[in-house]
């Protein structure tokens, strides 16, 4: 059986990731912010993740320091491959056959991505007029009306 992590290469993956966080720029060191880092060999993790030294503060870091996919145990390329299927609105049922792992495991990576993406959202900035068309508006309880009633409102009962 073909799955889609069979087509997607983790290389490119990598690369990827590195041209998202640091642009053509070097790396940037996730402490102090400094860009004077060296890169210092490859990954344990992967031979395609390069690990970076930064000559101010003296800390030791690679690609996926700081983000979701750091101490995961699936390879990146699982993790780009849930995104993909993600953005066509697949279910965690799906994502977990087609990415061979277990349905808890894909639950996971969907909820921190998920999270990762709202906490990182810009804040809306709506301009000019703003529009909507529905409004619902709970009016009360619906063939209850005694619930909806005050608590020191006496109910006097009609003769």
């Amino acid at each position: 059986m073909l799955k889609i992590t069979d087509l997607v290469n983790e290389a490119e993956c990598y690369a990827k990731v590195r041209e998202l966080r640091w642009g053509d720029g070097p790396a940037c060191c996730p402490r102090c912010a400094s860009d004077s880092c060296e890169t210092s060999g490859t990954t344990k993790k992967s031979a395609y993740g390069k690990k970076y030294h930064c000559t101010d503060c003296g800390r030791h870091f690679n690609d996926l320091t700081d983000t979701i996919f750091a101490e995961s145990n699936l390879p990146l390329k699982s993790w780009m491959c849930c995104l993909y299927l993600m953005n066509l609105n697949t279910s965690n049922r799906q994502i977990s056959q087609e990415l061979g792992i277990d349905q808890r495991s894909a639950q996971n990576m969907t909820n921190k991505i998920r999270k990762e993406v709202e906490n990182n959202a810009p804040d809306p900035q709506l301009s000019g007029e703003v529009e909507f068309d529905e409004v619902y508006v709970v009016a009360g309880h619906k063939g209850h009306p005694e619930s909806v009633k005050k608590k020191d409102e006496v109910v006097v009962e009609g003769d």
